[in-house]
């Protein structure tokens, strides 16, 4: 019997941790026997992924004018005429909506291919036009969301009825051999991702911090990452005087030996989809103290069994619920002991199987 064939579209394999799920998904899938290929819009690749890539990213390098686009759209067209898949995932943001059009009606087989939201804001993966927006994936046997609250969001702002759930898989067993690869001394908390403060809202963090008595007991907060934000937070904590006790860090390869090192990993987020630093954090053994937004943090962390979850938008509240695991050896031995078990269901093998109902019917 053949392998089913499966193209998964990315906006790239570097970036954030929708991009990282999109790779993780072509390993999950790749060495469960499935035929595996990956078309990247951008030519951003740095996260390990299996299959058979067809970089675009190279061709928008080299022509990004409208002509140049189009050619894009014909050797996409081309490539999934010759291969004909028996399923394409396509995991990009979806919002230009003549674009979104075309691509789902002329290049895209539309009762073969499904279409993945990876965020809350459902906004990002429809097309503007809400009328478009409604219709364009009627086609489809599936829209699967990462989190239950996403998913319960698409039918509503939508009306779709073809909506599931499928959580993103948590760490690897590279994740974790990657993060036994170096100590990081000190002690410290940790922040990683994108330095996006419109949607990460590292500005919170940093006020809550503040108020926190964190840097008083000489445990500093690690920023780590990169983005068009860094000097304005940078400033943030220069006007907080607090530039010895908040420590940027660039964005790193292997970001997992922080993790690891860290006393515990905290979310701020203004909006999330199923946030893969809360998932490998309690992957890797390390607690978690999350904001409660929308969507996915409510669905992973049990508060005060793997981590705290407390009111968004309140730096009181996140200061306290730092200081707390900070100071509460109990507590924190009960989220530490917990955090790798707590997430179980998680598991490649679970995740693949949801992954096997839809793919092998």
């Amino acid at each position: 019997m053949s392998a089913v064939k499966v193209l998964i579209v990315t906006a790239s394999l570097g970036g954030g941790g929708a991009e990282r799920s999109a790779a993780l998904l072509s390993i999950l899938l790749s060495d469960a026997g499935y035929d595996v290929h990956i078309v990247s819009v951008l030519d951003d690749i740095q996260y390990d992924y299996k299959g058979k890539l067809l970089n675009l990213g190279l061709l928008k390098s080299a022509d990004d004018s409208t002509l140049g686009r189009l050619n894009r759209l014909l050797v996409l067209r081309k490539y999934l005429r010759k291969k004909q898949f028996d399923w394409v995932i396509d995991n990009r943001t979806r919002t230009v909506s003549w674009s979104e059009w075309v691509i789902s009606r002329w290049i895209y087989p539309a009762k073969k291919t499904i279409y993945v939201v990876r965020n809350f804001r459902a906004d990002l993966y429809f097309p503007s036009n809400t009328f478009i927006a409604k219709k364009i994936y009627q086609l489809s046997p599936y829209i699967v969301a990462v989190s239950k609250e996403a998913a319960e969001n698409v039918r509503k702002i939508y009306g779709y009825k073809n909506v599931i759930t499928i959580y993103n898989p948590a760490a690897n067993e590279k994740i974790i051999e990657m993060a036994n690869e170096q100590q990081i001394s000190g002690q410290f908390i940790l922040s990683y991702g994108r330095l996006h403060d419109e949607s990460k809202n590292l500005s919170l963090l940093i006020e809550s911090y503040a108020k926190s008595s964190l840097h008083q007991k000489k445990i500093l907060l690690y920023i780590l990452g990169d983005g068009d934000d860094l000097e304005m937070l940078k400033d943030k904590v220069q006007a907080l005087q607090l530039s010895d006790s908040i420590i940027f860090v660039p964005k790193q390869h292997n970001p997992f030996p922080y993790v690891k090192s860290a006393l515990f990993t905290v979310l701020s987020s203004r909006y999330e989809g199923f946030p893969r630093v809360v998932i490998e954090s309690l992957a890797i053994g390390t607690p978690v103290v999350s904001v409660d937004c929308s969507s996915g943090p409510k669905e992973i962390i049990m508060n005060e069994h793997n981590g705290l979850l407390v009111e968004n938008y309140n730096p009181e509240a996140l200061a306290q619920a730092m200081n707390r695991l900070a100071e509460d050896q109990n507590l924190y031995h009960i989220c530490k002991t917990n955090a790798q078990t707590s997430i179980a269901h998680l598991s490649a093998e679970n995740i693949l199987n949801e992954w096997n109902k839809i793919l092998k019917k």
